[in-house]
């Protein structure tokens, strides 16, 4: 799996229309703003606000964005969600507070302490949640034996009862 963000989804998002995409790009990204939203001190109901206004920034967005895979997304997702708390923060706090106050608040760029490593294994995490749904419950646990647990066909087969080759069926 590449650290790379997914160029398809983003070129299905380039329409509105595109609701699985939507559905799966929410589904990928919302704990990713969730997260960093935390780390920009939001707290409570202004997570939930920060990562909606998010959420609308990008459907207004994506559609004239262009991906470049030599670019960073994600580096393009921190900067709009910083900017949103930021606007957040204006609306809220006392006209006397400058941008350099604001700039204080926040912390260390994420998208750089959040090593490839640990970006990829956020992302086969959401994608096994999104994906389970999908599957029959043995068939699941063959892959998930197999795939995620480097267990033998043969030693899953006879646990779950089926056969080598729906087990190997299951893995791929």
């Amino acid at each position: 799996m590449s650290d790379s963000t997914d160029a398809s989804l983003l070129r299905r998002l380039r329409t509105n229309e595109d609701r699985e995409a939507w559905d799966r790009f929410v589904g990928l990204y919302t704990p990713l703003v969730r997260r960093w939203a935390v780390r920009l001190q939001a707290t409570g109901s202004d997570i939930d606000e920060l990562t909606q206004e998010v959420l609308t920034a990008l459907v207004r967005a994506l559609p004239e964005f262009r991906y470049d895979a030599a670019g960073r997304f994600r580096g393009w997702l921190w900067t709009i969600t910083k900017n949103k708390r930021r606007e957040l923060l204006r609306r809220r706090t006392p006209a006397g507070l400058s941008d350099a106050d604001l700039d204080n608040l926040a912390v260390d760029d994420p998208v750089e302490a959040v090593d490839a490593s640990e970006y990829r294994n956020y992302l086969v995490g959401r994608a096994l949640i999104l994906m389970k749904d999908e599957f029959q419950t043995t068939t699941w646990r063959a892959f998930l034996e197999t795939a995620m647990h480097s267990r033998t066909a043969s030693d899953v087969a006879r646990e779950l009862g089926l056969t080598v080759d729906a087990v190997y069926a299951a893995k791929s």
